[in-house]
Order: structure tokens, then sequence, then C-alpha cells
């Protein structure tokens, strides 16, 4: 298992950086007044952010589980990382009903993105199969 901790760790510093970079173009095209806490605050989170998502991309390559069991924690990390960053961001109220709507739109998405990806496996799987054989 100390195989997958280390791939997770490795890829969330390699991709951990982006996320800072993207939160800096994005707030210099909109030229928000930050003090500089909040701009700490982001550059920390949204590292955090980007670092759990490029991580957690290890779950799925995880021989010993199933796909329902690797796609629940890929789930629950992703979820609680971006609810988390944006909750601490205020870029989502800190209001049951708006989090209420994040989390049905952020699952339809994941379901909709990982039935997308499962379907073209399957397809592209069939297709070699079939040369195969």
């Amino acid at each position: 298992m100390s195989k997958y901790v280390k791939e997770f760790l490795h890829r969330g510093l390699v991709f951990g950086g982006f996320g800072p970079i993207i939160l800096g173009v994005i707030w210099a095209a909109a030229d928000p007044v930050l003090t500089g806490g909040e701009l700490l605050l982001g550059i920390v989170s949204i590292y955090l952010l980007a670092f759990l998502q490029a991580g957690a991309s290890v779950f799925n390559q995880i021989e010993g589980w199933s796909i329902p069991k690797s796609m629940l924690c890929h789930f629950v990390v992703l979820y609680a990382a971006y609810v988390g960053c944006y909750l601490v961001n205020r870029w989502l109220p800190f209001d049951w009903r708006v989090v209420a709507i994040f989390t049905a739109i952020f699952v339809a998405v994941y379901l909709a993105v990982w039935l997308t990806v499962f379907a073209c496996v399957k397809l592209t799987s069939k297709k070699l199969n079939a040369k195969i054989g």
C-alpha cells in the first residue's frame, strides 16, 4: 500500500502548484481588492485542492479495489476538497441550501464524467478484443 501513498504524494506535489498559478491568473484578470490574509488563504487552500485532486487519481489504480470503492474514495476526497476550499474562501456562502445545490451539481457532473469515461473505456476494450479475436 505504501506504493500508492507515495504515488498520491508525488502526483499531489507535482500538480499542486498549478492551483495557485490558476488562482493568480483568475484574480489578476478579475482585478479584485484582496487583503494579504485573503490572498494567502486562497493560495494555500487552492494548492491543497489541486494537491488532493491530483493525488486522488491514484485510487483508480489500486488493483485490489473494486470500481465502486475506488470511485467512492475519489469522490469523497474531491468533494471534501472542493467544498472545504469554496467555503473557506467564501466562494460559496455557508448556507445549507447553497451547499445542497452545489452538492447536487457536483454529484451530477461527477457521475456524468465517470459514466462517459467508463463507456469510452468499455467501447475501446470491446474494439481491441474484436481485433484480437
